[in-house]
């Protein structure tokens, strides 16, 4: 009996039970583990996750191929991932925890950084190219579709040639920092919109807001 009640405290369970697999989403955060990468431009993925666990009130737990955490909202249970298998392996931990918890692709949402938009702007996708990112490609690989709900954060494009992997590996500017906390106030409105009013309509309400 004790070890019944131990197995329900693991951290494999710590999922919030949810029968219907329509009412599952899968937020996933892209970024690279350690603290030199923390504060990075290519880890905004990592940060928008760690304010939702903030603003709903949960932790992060290290699982299978990466840090997972989960909150209900209105009967829909929102989990999130933080992969910890590198950006150029995002694709294994994705999958992964997709067919765990046996979550519909259209129930998925990827959070990326994006050289090709200006700072905090907002582009919210259903489909698309990788363009060039590591972390999508493998993604792409993975789902063999490039049919699946993406969330793109603009870090803009301030480098000169040749140094792009310098600028997304760089950390934010102080302009960068002061805007950000509205910029993750959005991001978690628009992951709770998506589970509650379904990718169409966040697409409408946020797209360049």
């Amino acid at each position: 009996m004790f070890g019944f009640f131990k197995a329900l405290f693991t951290k494999q369970n710590i999922i919030l039970e949810e029968k219907d697999p329509m009412k599952k989403f899968l937020i996933v955060g892209l970024g690279n583990i350690g603290d030199e990468y923390a504060e990075t431009r290519h880890n905004i993925g990592f940060k928008v996750l760690d304010e939702v666990a903030r603003a709903n009130d949960f932790t992060f737990e290290t699982v299978k191929l990466g840090d997972i955490g989960s909150y209900k909202v209105k009967g829909r249970t929102i989990i999130c991932l933080k992969p910890s298998t590198y950006m150029n392996r995002s694709g294994k931990a994705l999958k992964y925890w997709m067919d765990k918890e046996n979550i519909p692709q259209s129930n998925i949402l990827v959070i990326t950084d994006d050289i090709n938009l200006p700072f905090g702007t907002i582009r919210i996708k259903t489909k698309g190219s990788n363009g060039g990112h590591n972390g999508l490609k493998d993604i792409e690989l993975f789902l063999q579709t490039i049919l699946y709900n993406r969330y793109r954060f603009g870090v803009g494009a301030d480098f000169g040639k040749g140094r792009q992997v310098e600028y997304v590996l760089g950390q934010w500017s102080e302009e960068e920092k002061a805007l950000m906390p509205e910029r993750l106030k959005k991001s978690t409105e628009i992951i709770n919109s998506f589970a509650l009013a379904g990718i169409a309509r966040t697409m409408n309400q946020f797209n360049n807001s």
